[in-house]
């Protein structure tokens, strides 16, 4: 198993997560580190600096994997690649990368994949320049930037935030900026993506692996937590009608319909203005336009593709594990109200920093509820289904349009159909107006 950690392409480390849980279930984790920021993903759009280097890092760890693991015990024809967040959105750029063909049987993208705005590049070369304008370059020549940038100690290009547009600087929201970028082809070198991600997407992932795909149920504290105070935030969703409209919909659109779009998501969301009380209301917005509309879409584009096996799930496990939002400095927010984070999925999974003074008794619930999650994830990296037996009482059946089949995996194990059915609904609707290219149905022949 090949964990990919998450971090918004901005930070994190490999040896941050501590495998004991699941190597009890007789697998071989293998967790890796890979350039991050402007360091691994900085693009020109040159010879010299192409972008995707943080991707080709993690393909070439992934490499390595596939030649040596059977030195350590492992199967090189059965190798899971998974991530969270950004190593979730990772997982899903791997899957569609002609550098990674061959390279791996199954893959599990949690709470991030490649069909959510964040992790594609918007104008990268644009957000180069500005950076370099930023840091006292204003020349536009290829080879005085390469050398101007190659000249810069490290210290003063990582952690330096580069806005593109005044919207950008105004909204003040927290995003990732150097991230997976469409590569232009220079001579015979290897290209990590180019094209389409979304019509990659649809013409099938790697043939025969099977993917597992999910959220967990509170997704946008996150959001919340990022950028400028919640209080700061409502005020200008209250100002602005197009605050709230996300990056798809306000550069494909003019600002009048970039109005009625947000006028759309305010009156469904908040019926109008909103409040501190309505702090739920917004975390459902966030989770459903930063993490879940992205995962659906991922999951029905790969069900409609019919080369993969797909299963969907919402993440749901509640207990003192569950320390994210409250990380997050989200505590006074949400205060007893238990919530299941974005990244809270995690802490069943790995042993953390944030989890080492937790202690879980065997027999408790909290314990079942890793017990349940470890099988889950390592089922399905040994047999390609997470559910291979009924020990759980339900069969978790592969995703398809038709019947959109998902599992809740929570204090209970349940098996279910088209979770979130109707904000899903709402946001098909509002992308089918506004911007089709990020709806699955564009990409289904009729």
């Amino acid at each position: 198993m090949f964990w990919v950690h998450g971090g918004g392409f901005v930070s994190g480390s490999s040896n941050k997560y501590g495998p004991q849980l699941l190597v009890r279930k007789d697998v071989i984790v293998v967790t890796i580190n890979y350039r991050l920021e402007i360091l691994g993903f900085l693009c020109l759009d040159t010879e010299d600096i192409p972008g995707n280097a943080g991707m080709k890092d993690q393909v070439a760890a992934l490499r390595w994997v596939n030649k040596n693991i059977k030195n350590f015990g492992g199967d090189p024809d059965n190798i899971t690649i998974f991530g969270e967040s950004a190593g979730g959105a990772s997982i899903g750029w791997l899957l569609v990368s002609p550098m990674t063909k061959g390279l791996f049987k199954q893959a599990i993208t949690q709470s991030g994949t490649s069909t959510c705005s964040w992790s594609q590049s918007f104008e990268p070369r644009e957000r180069a320049l500005a950076l370099a304008r930023k840091l006292g370059c204003y020349s536009e020549d290829d080879k005085e930037l390469h050398e101007f940038f190659i000249s810069l100690p490290f210290e003063s290009l990582v952690s330096t935030q580069t806005r593109l547009t005044m919207a950008e600087e105004t909204k003040n929201i927290y995003e990732p900026v150097f991230i997976v970028v469409n590569e232009k082809k220079f001579g015979d070198n290897e290209r990590f993506f180019y094209g389409d991600i979304y019509s990659s997407v649809a013409n099938g992932v790697h043939e025969g692996v099977t993917v597992m795909t999910g959220y967990t149920e509170d997704e946008g504290i996150l959001n919340m937590a990022l950028g400028i105070p919640v209080q700061d935030k409502i005020d200008l969703i209250n100002r602005f009608h197009d605050y709230l409209v996300p990056k798809p919909i306000a550069i494909n659109n003019l600002i009048s319909d970039q109005i009625q779009a947000g006028k759309m998501i305010k009156e469904y969301y908040f019926k109008g203005k909103v409040n501190i009380e309505d702090w739920e209301q917004l975390v459902k917005y966030y989770s459903l336009e930063v993490f879940v509309y992205a995962t659906i879409q991922f999951a029905k584009l790969c069900a409609n593709a019919k080369k993969n096996k797909v299963y969907l799930y919402k993440f749901t496990c509640k207990s003192e594990r569950n320390v994210f939002g409250h990380v997050m400095g989200m505590g006074e927010l949400i205060k007893d109200k238990q919530v299941v984070c974005h990244a809270d999925d995690v802490y069943y999974l790995f042993e953390t920093s944030r989890t080492e003074s937790i202690k879980t008794e065997i027999g408790s619930k909290t314990f079942e509820m890793i017990e349940n999650a470890t099988k889950i994830w390592t089922d399905f990296a040994k047999y390609g289904n997470p559910t291979p037996d009924d020990s759980f009482g339900v069969e978790w059946k592969p995703y398809s349009l038709e019947n959109q089949d998902y599992l809740e995996i929570g204090n209970e194990i349940v098996a279910g159909a088209e979770p979130d059915k109707e904000e899903v609904e709402f946001w098909e609707n509002l992308y089918k107006k506004f911007a089709p290219a990020f709806v699955h149905s564009s990409y289904i022949s009729k």
